[in-house]
């Protein structure tokens, strides 16, 4: 194979270089097999990132190799590739590049990106958030069977509360579930649903689920990450490969094969030939947009029957009103027993 190639990808033509290097030792997929993989989904891929910051996971060795998460836009960014400027909690921000066409896929793929983690957001209102997203994390002691079931359970509060998910695999042992939402409100109101979502399915499946944040007060249950609706997390995109030896991939399903499908099914040599039969059975996602009221009545009542407040935020962000001190239950504990004041603790 030539030591570049020219790959024409709609009206653009993206120079890969280097298409024999070996990115997944253990199966031989090269960075051309990444390449042609997300030419057999661009229009899903694209569905998933379009006009969305998006932060690229790199890995210029493959995945045995050192990797990189690059949120600011690459200075040899094409001029056809737009960016959209977010802002960080610390108030700094950048300007991460936006795609708009699945050529600009295909360039990310050839400085070795093979997961790309898109905001929640468009580049026109970084502000205000128009998915809501509820990662299933299984916990040490779970697994895939485990998200499955609390998904199931997911979906009828969801519709009680007017919402419509839209499930697919992490790539690993999780689930994610998206939520179009109209953008009208802010990182805070959509994380405190999420918190309230988390907090619903808990009471429901008290002995599978939990959204408690330290890792010492889970168990074996599946954890509803209510911080990946924070600003500046993000959750791995649509068909975005997984930087894992037989190259996973993020797979968008529809509900009716949830309890059938396995993560296992879907890697970059078999969604291939799922997405040429079904194409993207996520594509009218964004047509259903849902309102958040009925979630956001759910974290009010929370608090005013039952004092359920604010949960901590990931360690590295700000101090916000109202949030309770960041502390490990057991240093708490210590603290008190010793007199100290226990004071706030990132983990």
């Amino acid at each position: 194979m030539a030591e570049t190639l020219e790959l024409t990808v709609g009206e653009r033509t993206v120079r890969l270089s280097n298409p024999q290097k070996v990115y997944f030792p253990e199966r031989g997929y090269t960075k051309y097999d990444v390449a042609r993989y997300y030419l057999s989904v661009g229009d899903g891929v694209l569905r998933a990132l379009r006009d969305r910051p998006t932060t690229l996971e790199r890995y210029p060795d493959g995945v045995e190799g050192e990797s990189f998460f690059q949120k600011r836009a690459p200075k040899n960014l094409p001029d056809w590739i737009p960016t959209g400027r977010i802002a960080f909690p610390s108030g700094r921000y950048a300007d991460e590049i936006c795609p708009t066409e699945t050529a600009a896929v295909l360039w990310a793929a050839n400085l070795g990106c093979l997961t790309f983690h898109p905001w929640p957001v468009r580049r026109d209102d970084t502000d205000h958030p128009d998915e809501l997203r509820i990662d299933l994390d299984p916990q040490p002691g779970t697994g895939y069977a485990d998200a499955v079931r609390a998904a199931l359970e997911l979906r009828g509060l969801l519709d009680e509360l007017g919402l419509t998910g839209w499930p697919k695999t992490s790539g690993g042992r999780g689930l994610h579930v998206f939520v179009p939402i109209a953008p009208r409100w802010t990182f805070v109101q959509v994380r405190r649903a999420a918190i309230a979502v988390a907090r619903e399915l808990e009471r429901r499946m008290p002995e599978h689920v939990t959204s408690a944040w330290w890792k010492e007060e889970r168990g074996a249950k599946v954890f509803v990450d209510y911080n990946q609706t924070a600003r500046d997390r993000t959750i791995a995109g649509a068909y975005s490969v997984r930087p894992r030896p037989h190259a996973p991939v993020s797979a968008p399903l529809r509900w009716d094969e949830l309890e059938s499908a396995v993560p296992e099914d879907f890697d970059i040599t078999t969604m291939p030939a799922r997405y040429a039969e079904l194409g993207d059975v996520h594509a009218d996602m964004e047509d259903h947009p849902c309102a958040l009221d009925a979630a956001l009545e759910l974290a009010a009542r929370d608090e005013r029957e039952h004092g359920l407040g604010d949960l901590p935020y990931p360690p590295e962000h700000p101090k916000m009103e109202g949030e309770p001190k960041r502390v490990q239950p057991s240093r708490a504990k210590k603290a008190a027993q010793s007199g100290g004041d226990g004071k706030d603790a990132a983990g």
